[in-house]
């Protein structure tokens, strides 16, 4: 198996605005690059906003050794409900501590030295009051599972995941790829796992021709696949191989081909102004309020 990376975690924002104050002004993170897409039917109930959808990659340092956050926005939606699937992310960063005190953003010590917080939308992260890593800041995700032991099977056997540590009394392990990048943590939620409408997608990138061994593994165990080994083209840019399975829980999981995906995520110097001039030109609360309709709850 070659190497393999962790990319990013997708998030659904409902106010875009609030949670672009969040990542940049409270965690210090930069807009990488920003996309805005038109389709849906201009016809349906939430008119020009119907389909209308906007994704902010946000992060460190570029997504080629960062692992960094993709901030997806529906205009048409205004909230989404949490379930217990996605347990938070966990940084290290004294200034991040320093902006949630400067901003007066809520902010509670859980450990010493270590803070939780949660962006808009209710999504959780713990901040270590530790000076910022000069690699990337960003140590783990943590999902919940039903079964750790199931979940162990998938992420290490399946999966190729190392275990770096298992700990059977707080039934949790963290698992990577590798010793400098990001890892995934699992704990059990102790019962089922409820993905609400907020449910989120991890991703992945491997080697392009690594993509149908996956493919061919997943359907040889009986796992679920969401989207079979496809080619997805992006106007002016690289085309890229993308499978997207889900785990025993139904998380998400996106593996990526690293070599066409390292093109397409160049970072976009223009990015920051990108977003700034798509949320000035956004009227969607206004038309939703002539209209005396409510931005739909997903």
């Amino acid at each position: 198996m070659g190497a393999r990376r962790a990319l990013h975690f997708v998030f659904k924002v409902g106010d875009r605005g609030r949670s672009a104050r969040f990542y940049r002004e409270l965690l210090g993170m930069r807009v990488l690059r920003h996309e805005e897409f038109e389709e849906g039917c201009k016809a349906s109930c939430n008119g020009p906003y119907d389909g209308k959808w906007s994704k902010t990659m946000v992060g460190y340092g570029p997504e080629d050794n960062h692992f960094v956050a993709e901030l997806t926005y529906n205009y048409g939606i205004g909230e989404y409900r949490l379930g217990n699937d996605f347990l938070g992310i966990t940084l290290v960063s004294s200034q991040a501590v320093s902006n949630a005190k400067k901003l007066g953003w809520p902010l509670s010590e859980v450990a010493t030295g270590m803070f939780e917080t949660e962006a808009p939308g209710g999504y959780k992260f713990y901040l270590e009051d530790k000076e910022q890593l000069k690699e990337d800041p960003v140590l783990k995700v943590t999902l919940g599972v039903s079964d750790l032991q199931k979940s162990i099977n998938y992420w290490s056997n399946l999966l190729g995941m190392k275990i770096y540590e298992k700990d059977e009394e707080k039934q949790r392990v963290l698992l990577g790829y590798a010793d400098n990048q990001c890892k995934l943590e699992l704990k059990n939620v102790g019962g089922a796992v409820d993905h609400g409408t907020a449910f989120g997608r991890i991703a992945f990138s491997c080697a392009k021709e690594e993509l149908p061994n996956i493919e061919a593994l997943m359907k040889k165990e009986n796992q679920k696949i969401l989207t079979p080994l496809v080619s997805l083209d992006t106007p002016g840019k690289a085309t890229v191989q993308v499978i997207i399975l889900a785990d025993p829980d139904g998380h998400e999981i996106c593996f990526v081909g690293d070599e066409a995906f390292r093109d397409l995520s160049k970072v976009d110097p223009n990015g920051d102004k990108l977003l700034d001039d798509a949320m000035a030109a956004d009227k969607s609360d206004k038309w939703f309020a002539e209209k005396k309709m409510k931005k739909a709850s997903a």
